[in-house]
């Protein structure tokens, strides 16, 4: 077998292939788009060059048939709380069923990590935020992934555990019918906040995206960018990313909390365009954004999958959540839109978040795990710590 580094542009076609390749024959299995893996490694469409290098190599076997594939990335903006490591990652890997040759590409990264002063590898992580493909599949491959969704064979666990990973936490999504009811204390809750003129809950229009694009920074900063496990986002950056996702938003499912007009939660979902790309074959030229607006225009696609979720602390534990999902749920619910809703994954370390999943009555459909290794045997390993609440 022969690792070599991705350095052509042949090369990087033969890097996107080798993932479908793998999972040949598998119903369930969407390929991403081809044009978003090759933006990860591409540093002017990847921000986090900034901060940071990115690799790839190729693995064949002795008579040049592709046998797999891995990444590996240093930077300086991943947050690792209570660690004391200095942690790069792997991802995009895909290997035969064979531990040999696993392991060499695992070794590989390693090596090349190693060399850039890090002391263990977490992976498979994405070297951009963690919306898309982060973390290995170990349950939920009896369905369609996500758009972003990690997909891979079931085997490829065993090839991580046996190489020395270990489990650094589990990521679960969770699934619901879009029209299964809603537990008792929803409409209750909803009721408290609707007899309050201060308090208000509303889905965005999608000709003031700007406007919108702000009251999602205030909250995320809010909410997530305190614990360490998330940056702050700017105005400017939201904006970027709704024009961006503009043509497949669906407003109405797209809702912020508000007190005295401000804004204190948000609840973001989309339809799951993985149901669009599934046609695609990993292409998206000018034939497919057509096909794409032609099945948008019939209501093709009848899933929704959760995209950010978040409360302002002050806000929290008052209520306002349900408030917000149930004035959605008056919306959305009945009317033949969306059959059926996967929320985006939550860390075992994030118990109040996953509490919120289980209180909608929503079930586990997934399990995800990321996994790190310590460069030191000899080190203790710690998993990752639970998020601290203030």
């Amino acid at each position: 077998m022969k690792i070599t580094e991705v350095t052509s542009a042949a090369d990087a076609k033969d890097f996107v292939k080798v993932n479908a390749l793998m999972n040949r024959g598998n119903p369930h299995y969407i390929r991403p788009l081809d044009h978003e893996v090759n933006a990860v490694f591409d540093p002017a469409k990847n921000k986090l060059f900034q901060y940071g290098e990115a690799k790839r190599w190729l693995a064949k076997d002795d008579k040049g048939n592709l046998t797999g594939r891995i990444a590996a990335f240093t930077n300086s903006k991943y947050i690792n709380k209570g660690t004391g490591f200095s942690t790069g990652g792997i991802g995009f890997f895909d290997s035969i069923n064979d531990q040999a040759a696993a392991n060499a590409l695992f070794d590989t990264a390693k090596e090349w990590l190693a060399a850039k002063g890090m002391e263990a590898m977490d992976g498979p992580i994405n070297f951009g935020d963690r919306d898309k493909w982060w973390g290995l599949m170990v349950e939920g491959f009896d369905d369609e992934p996500m758009y972003g969704m990690s997909f891979n064979p079931a085997y490829y666990e065993q090839l991580f555990s046996d190489y020395g990973f270990q489990n650094y936490y589990n990521q679960y999504y969770y699934s619901m019918k879009v029209d299964d009811p809603l537990p008792e204390r929803y409409p209750e809750r909803h009721a408290k906040f609707a007899s309050k003129p201060d308090y208000v809950a509303k889905h965005i229009k999608l000709s003031d995206l700007v406007t919108y694009a702000g009251d999602f920074a205030t909250v995320y900063n809010a909410a997530w960018a305190q614990h360490g496990e998330g940056k702050e986002i700017t105005k400017e950056q939201v904006i970027k990313l709704f024009r961006t996702m503009k043509p497949i938003m669906d407003e109405r499912a797209v809702w912020f909390a508000y007190y005295k007009q401000d804004p204190i939660a948000m609840f973001i979902n989309i339809p799951d365009v993985n149901q669009y790309f599934k046609h695609f074959n990993g292409q998206f030229g000018w034939w497919q954004k057509l096909k794409l607006v032609w099945m948008k225009w019939t209501g093709y696609n009848k899933r929704l999958t959760g995209l950010a979720f978040g409360v302002v602390p002050k806000f929290q534990a008052l209520g306002v959540d349900s408030f917000m999902i149930y004035q959605s749920a008056l919306l959305i619910q009945f009317k033949g839109w969306y059959d059926q809703y996967e929320m985006g994954w939550a860390g075992d370390w994030n118990p109040k978040m996953i509490n919120i999943y289980k209180n909608l009555n929503a079930k586990q459909s997934r399990r995800m795990v990321t996994f790190r290794y310590l460069f030191d045997r000899s080190r203790p390993f710690e998993r990752h710590p639970v998020m601290e609440y203030k």
